[in-house]
């Protein structure tokens, strides 16, 4: 039973490791080339809404490898609409 558990919160962990990774680049590549032309405004929005949703799930199902995540992956993506906010004005 404990193994079940571990191996769950492993997977879990990875999971949520290797998702929210992939924003990184983005937010270092609009970052470092002052340019997010190519970022959707309405996309963003969307997401951050979703993750807003997936950190109240968490927090309800105790899940606190989706908790970390998503709250990480809210950053990441936050700081994304604001480059593409004030880098978008140009």
């Amino acid at each position: 039973m404990i193994n079940q558990v571990i191996n769950a919160d492993t997977f879990g962990f990875i999971a949520a490791f290797l998702t929210t990774i992939a924003f990184l680049p983005q937010v270092i590549k609009t970052w470092r080339t002052k340019k997010a032309e190519d970022v959707s405004v309405v996309m963003l929005l969307t997401f951050i809404i979703g993750l807003l949703f997936w950190i109240v799930y968490a927090i309800k199902s105790n899940a606190f490898p989706v908790l970390i995540a998503n709250i990480v992956t809210f950053i990441f993506n936050v700081t994304i609409l604001i480059l593409k906010l004030i880098y978008g004005k140009k």
